[in-house]
């Protein structure tokens, strides 16, 4: 924003002198007047230029306004009186692309409306015409110079819609692809807890069976079989809960077609191991350290394993690092991921990518009211922290 506001500040000395020169030396009559007169009156016309991002139309008013009052006092080029109105184009655009259609539409006729006014007002009132104007470089007429002002105003305005028109298509496609980018992600989710759950009811109906087996002949048995059903029972109610919520706006019907892959057995942070070892023969030096993390519930265990993947994949392929850290620490019930690396950042490329990524990582850290924040490190690389509460649970077999 910085750099625009040094740009439109730019822009705005440039027409300040174009304004002021044309004035004091245009094709036709010149201004009689004080030169500092000319010189205020430029400045007037096109200093607002440089929060014309900021604020559109109190800035195209000002601007309409001042060009106005310059144009019917005389204190203008004329021949080139379309210099004057050069800013006021500028700021007319910059309404045009912040503004609805409405509003822009009436921009557009206020602006028009002020030359179409004072430009034939001024040539009536000097008595200046192609025939009788002594003096003059170029035949003047107020239809020749009206036209071009309102050919420059209509053009900037036309141009302005065409971009805000382009830029409403461009935000609508950046929505679709992230509510596409969640739904997915949300769908992958709910098939994984899907596994979960059904791998939860099995060791149920097991453990069931065998107390029934059992009951009599070797009751501690069959009580810790009990103990273990009542646990694994109710880790199974909390993931249905969450699977219910992730699913609360997904009616997919082709949710139940699992690929091989689908129905292999979920990760966790068992296997971030593996999933690091797989990762180090891409040339990419990545320590790995794991703590607390053996009473994780299986969910959040591939919680963990997937913020991780994504992690570390979005370092190979946008980060270009040489190294990176992995922390997973599990305690008080809450287990933080922590992926640091060395790389330039990947701001820009996350921009060009849709964040889909991120997305993903959103969709599982909010599933059990967690956080996650990315950010660029003051040292160079790129941080992802992620924070996972969690019950503990103690597997019985």
């Amino acid at each position: 924003m910085t750099r625009a506001y040094g740009g439109d500040a730019a822009v705005a000395a440039v027409l300040i002198y174009l304004i002021g020169s044309s004035t004091l030396d245009p094709p036709g009559p010149a201004w009689t007047g004080p030169a500092g007169v000319a010189w205020l009156a430029a400045a007037v016309i096109a200093l607002p230029l440089v929060v014309r991002r900021r604020w559109p139309l109190p800035v195209l008013a000002v601007m309409v306004t001042a060009a106005t009052i310059a144009t019917a006092t005389g204190v203008v080029g004329l021949g080139v009186i379309v210099v004057t109105w050069f800013p006021v184009t500028l700021a007319l655009y910059t309404a045009a692309t912040a503004t609805g259609r409405i509003t822009a539409a009436l921009a557009l006729a206020v602006a028009l409306a002020a030359p179409a006014v004072t430009i034939p007002w001024l040539y009536l009132r000097t008595g200046v015409g192609s025939a009788d104007a002594p003096g003059s470089e170029v035949p003047l007429w107020w239809q020749v110079e009206l036209g071009v002002t309102v050919v420059a105003l209509v053009s900037a305005w036309a141009i302005g819609r065409l971009v805000r028109w382009r830029r409403a298509l461009q935000a609508d496609a950046a929505r679709r692809l992230a509510r596409d980018a969640v739904a997915d992600e949300r769908l992958r989710i709910a098939r994984e807890l899907h596994d979960i759950v059904g791998h939860s009811l099995s060791l149920i109906a097991v453990k069931a069976t065998v107390a029934n087996h059992i009951a009599e002949e070797r009751p501690a048995e069959t009580r810790a079989a009990l103990l273990t059903i009542e646990r694994t029972s109710r880790s199974a109610l909390t993931e249905i809960r969450r699977l219910l919520d992730v699913l609360r706006a997904d009616d997919d019907a082709d949710g139940a077609a699992h690929s091989a892959a689908e129905l292999a057995p979920a990760p966790g942070a068992a296997d971030l191991t593996d999933l690091v070892e797989r990762l180090r023969s891409t040339g990419l030096r990545i320590d790995l350290e794991v703590s607390g993390t053996g009473e994780l519930p299986t969910a959040v265990g591939l919680t963990v394993y997937r913020i991780v993947q994504e992690s570390l994949t979005n370092v190979i392929k946008h980060a270009e690092a040489s190294r990176c850290q992995v922390a997973v620490r599990a305690a008080g019930g809450k287990v933080r991921i922590e992926v640091t690396d060395d790389g330039r950042g990947r701001q820009a490329p996350r921009r060009r990518r849709g964040g889909q990524g991120l997305i993903g990582m959103r969709e599982r850290v909010s599933m059990y009211g967690g956080s996650l924040s990315t950010d660029t490190r003051p040292e160079g690389g790129f941080r992802v922290v992620a924070v996972v509460p969690y019950t503990a649970v103690e597997e019985t077999v």
